[in-house]
C-alpha cells in the first residue's frame, strides 16, 4: 500500500485547482506535525468547483480503472476514538472511466451548493475537516479546504453580574458588559471590591477554551488558557473599581461548538483569579458565547 500514500513513487502527479481560488479568502491552519498551510475558505451552500490535471511520469503510458473526485467532510477524533473517521458530507464524482493514458489531462468538476452546516475545526483532541479527494488506481491526492459559518446568536444579549466572597473576608461584585462575543469583539467589565479583609496581591482573568469530546462514559475534557493578563497589581481597599477592556482580536479564537454532530463541544469562560499574600487562589469561571459574523 506504500503506493496509496508515497506520491514520489507514483506514476502520475495529480494537482487539484480550485475556481477563483485566488481570489478566494485564505486562512493559515495546523496540519500535520504542526505545519502550517494557507487554505481557502468556502461557506455553507457555496459550490466547490475546479479542475483536476493529471500528468504521467517520463511519458510512459498510464493504465487506470478510472478517476474518481470525492468532497468529504468528516470529524476525526483523536483521543480515545483515535482513528475514527465519521463522514457528514460524502459527495462523488467519476472524471473519467478505465482506460489509457500517455500525456497530460485536465478534468473539471462541479459540486454544486454543498451542505457545510459545521465549521471547520482543529482542536486538541478532534478535527472537523472538508478535503477534496482524487483517486486513480492505488493513487490518492488531497486538497484541503476550510469552512466558515455564521451563526447569529439570540438578541437578547444580557450583560453578565455576579457575586462571590468569602463569608466577613471578601466580597467582590463583577460585571460584564454582554454574555455573547464576536470574534473581533472587547469585552468591557468593571470589579467593585464591597469587603476586604485579606490582603490581596493582585488579580488577573483568563479566556479558557474547553474542548469536550465523546460521549458518556467515554467523554474526555481538555482545557487550554488561550491568554491570561495581570488587571491589578498590589492591594485593593473597600469601595475601588477596577475596570477591564479585553480586545479579542488578536486572540486564535473559534466560535463556540455545542454538540457538534454529538461529537463534539467547544466553549469559552472567562476566569477571574485573586491572590493574596500567602499565595492563596481565589477564582470565579463564566460563560461566554463566541460567535463569527460577516467580515468587511
Amino acid at each position: 500500500m506504500a503506493s496509496f500514500f508515497n506520491f514520489s513513487s507514483a506514476p502520475v502527479e495529480v494537482e487539484i485547482k480550485l475556481a477563483g481560488e485566488d481570489e478566494r479568502r485564505q486562512v493559515e491552519v495546523k496540519g500535520d506535525k504542526d505545519k502550517r498551510e494557507m487554505c481557502p475558505v468556502y461557506y455553507d451552500g457555496e459550490s466547490v468547483s475546479g479542475q483536476v490535471n493529471v500528468r504521467v511520469k517520463d511519458g510512459k503510458k498510464f493504465q487506470h480503472d478510472g478517476i474518481r473526485i470525492e468532497l468529504i467532510g468528516s470529524i476525526v477524533e483523536l483521543f480515545y476514538d483515535r482513528g475514527n473517521h465519521y463522514e457528514f458530507v460524502s459527495l462523488a464524482q467519476e472524471l473519467a472511466s478505465g482506460g489509457e493514458m500517455r500525456q497530460a489531462q485536465t478534468f473539471d468538476f462541479t459540486f454544486k451548493n454543498v451542505e457545510k452546516q459545521y465549521e471547520s475545526y482543529s482542536g486538541i483532541n478532534v478535527k472537523l475537516r472538508y478535503y477534496l479527494r482524487v483517486t486513480l488506481n492505488r493513487v490518492a491526492k488531497e486538497r484541503e479546504i476550510w469552512v466558515h459559518s455564521y451563526r447569529m446568536p439570540p438578541e437578547a444579549n444580557t450583560s453578565i453580574k455576579m457575586e462571590v466572597g468569602i463569608e466577613d473576608c471578601l466580597h467582590i461584585e463583577f460585571e460584564y458588559n454582554k454574555a455573547k462575543y464576536h470574534l473581533k469583539d472587547v469585552i468591557v467589565g468593571k470589579i467593585y471590591f464591597l469587603l476586604v479583609r485579606i490582603k490581596i496581591k493582585h488579580m488577573e482573568l483568563s479566556i479558557i477554551r474547553r474542548e469536550t469530546t465523546g460521549a458518556p462514559p467515554n467523554q474526555y475534557n481538555e482545557s487550554e488558557t488561550i491568554t491570561k493578563f495581570e488587571i491589578m497589581d498590589g492591594a485593593p481597599v473597600r469601595g475601588e473599581t477596577i475596570p477591564i477592556r479585553l480586545f479579542l482580536g488578536g486572540f486564535e479564537l473559534t466560535p463556540t461548538f455545542r454538540d457538534v454532530n454529538k461529537k463534539f463541544s467547544t466553549r469559552y469562560y472567562l476566569n477571574l483569579v485573586l491572590i493574596d499574600e500567602e499565595n492563596r487562589r481565589y477564582f470565579k469561571q463564566q460563560e461566554i458565547t463566541i460567535f463569527r459574523i460577516p467580515e468587511n
